[in-house]
């Protein structure tokens, strides 16, 4: 069975500002440590939080890789040099910045605000060489699917209105209600997942929010929901058809 666990201790941990930022890194930087190396075309996932006050992430340059902040909780500001103006996000929202041949930006996380920052890999032949761009988009942008007992909501790939050059890219977020639920391992692919909230078990054993997964080489990843569950996931290819940074 190729599904791998990691729970909060398991995952690398940063912070800004002398702690008015908090992270914990389900794919940090090599120097980072943490059970997790970049895979796939992620290479780098991070959760965000304030624990208090507001806080600034100050101006930095980036090239090459497609940078998305998704909003969970509370607000954000945000601030680049194709903009040259603060933009607000509020929870539901996500940005994408495709870095191109290079841009800076600043960020601002609200008091008692969380955010998932994940870094694409795209191929960076092509995207070190087109001028870099930035895309907001609203909560209410995205196609929701409600059925018995599950909600998924498509951010990333189908019928979304996001595009990124990372390839094969999809990310999506359920709401699983009590009960057993399936998730289908698409072939080729590496699924990783995230439990935002609630708690669920696998294989017998139980899991608290903050806990990361990965799936692949299987037709599903079964799980028992105990507690009402928000769930984060990106597909993404085993083997992309490029050759990634990592």
């Amino acid at each position: 069975m190729c599904i791998s666990i990691y729970k909060k201790s398991d995952q690398a941990s940063g912070s800004f500002n002398n702690g008015e930022i908090l992270e914990k890194k389900p794919i940090g930087f090599p120097q980072d440590g943490g059970g997790l190396k970049p895979y796939s075309n992620i290479f780098y996932w991070a959760h965000a939080w304030t624990p208090g006050k507001k806080s600034t992430i100050g101006l930095h340059p980036h090239r090459g890789f497609e940078i998305c902040s998704f909003v969970l909780k509370g607000k954000i500001n945000h601030y680049d040099t194709q903009q040259n103006k603060w933009i607000p996000l509020e929870q539901g929202d996500i940005q994408v910045i495709r870095s191109g041949s290079g841009i800076s930006h600043s960020e601002e996380i609200c008091d008692s605000s969380e955010i998932f920052q994940i870094w694409f890999d795209p191929d960076l032949t092509k995207t070190l060489i087109k001028e870099a761009s930035y895309s907001d988009y609203k909560s209410t942008e995205f196609p929701v699917i409600s059925t018995k007992n599950k909600v998924v909501k498509n951010i990333i790939g189908n019928d979304s209105p996001v595009e990124i050059d990372s390839e094969g890219v999809i990310v999506n977020e359920y709401l699983f209600g009590i009960g057993d639920h399936l998730i289908d391992i698409n072939e080729g692919c590496v699924h990783s997942i995230f439990l935002m909230e609630g708690i669920l078990s696998f294989n017998g054993a139980e899991y608290t929010p903050g806990t990361f997964f990965t799936a692949e080489l299987e037709n599903y990843f079964q799980i028992k929901v105990l507690e009402k569950a928000k769930v984060f996931e990106i597909i993404s290819p085993i083997n992309p058809s490029y050759s990634t940074y990592a």
